[in-house]
């Protein structure tokens, strides 16, 4: 038995596609809850409309994210479903060109011109339109586009990434609420800065730094306009 057998590799590549929308959501769940709260809270409102605002914005979030999501990878799929019919006609009107085309693709990877043809003509007898799929389109089970997964990952994870700051507003005083949510919250960003790095194979310093700076950022901003707005008002 050779190495290979016994020794099957795992790449991080393989999870892009839930690391992304997970990561995606659950920062997307912080950063925009606790934003909320703390504008709210800036503008000098009652701790049980604060309360109600972060609730909302979960649930709101939540729905933006799952949709947004599904509509997005829903246009991906569509439009790598449109490029596989496409190339299925092809390979059944002109089965030679595109059999000269893969080997071309091949050429130009380095594959002298006798080889690429031997090999495009074995992998075009196995499975043709998974060959083309991969080497001309670009499309792979790694990459291709899943529309429901996207959106239920991104919705659960924008869901937990927000209950975090809520739950700080249940167990916050209202003088300290502001402080206490910021603190807690870029606490929680780093954590998640450092997760998925973690998962992707990243640099964890430099993951948690982006996470948390963009963070800070965005509640800083919003309790700005709440304190300005609140003034006015």
């Amino acid at each position: 038995m050779t190495r290979l057998r016994i020794h099957a590799e795992n790449h991080n590549v393989d999870r892009i596609g839930w690391l992304r929308a997970a990561v995606l959501g659950a920062n997307d769940g912080i950063v925009s809850t606790a934003s909320l709260i703390v504008g709210v809270a800036a503008a000098a409102a009652k701790p049980s409309d604060i309360l109600l605002t972060g609730v909302a914005g979960l649930v709101a979030g939540a729905m933006s994210m799952a949709a947004g999501e599904y509509v997005s990878v829903s246009s991906q799929s569509d439009t790598e479903n449109a490029d596989l019919a496409r190339e299925t006609r092809e390979l059944a009107d002109t089965p030679e060109l595109e059999r000269e085309e893969l080997a071309q693709i091949y050429i130009k990877r380095g594959v002298d011109h006798e080889l690429a043809v031997m090999v495009a003509d074995q992998l075009m007898t196995k499975d043709a339109l998974g060959a083309h799929a991969r080497d001309e389109l670009g499309i792979s089970e790694i990459t291709t586009a899943r529309p429901v997964q996207a959106a239920l990952t991104s919705a659960a994870t924008f869901a937990i990434g927000a209950a975090m700051p809520l739950a700080m507003v249940l167990v916050s005083t209202a003088g300290m609420l502001i402080p206490i949510v910021s603190v807690a919250s870029l606490g929680f960003l780093a954590l998640l800065g450092a997760v998925g790095a973690k998962a992707g194979g990243a640099d964890i310093i430099r993951a948690t730094a982006r996470v948390t700076f963009w963070g800070a950022l965005a509640m800083i901003a919003t309790a700005g306009i709440g304190k300005l707005f609140g003034a006015v008002v």
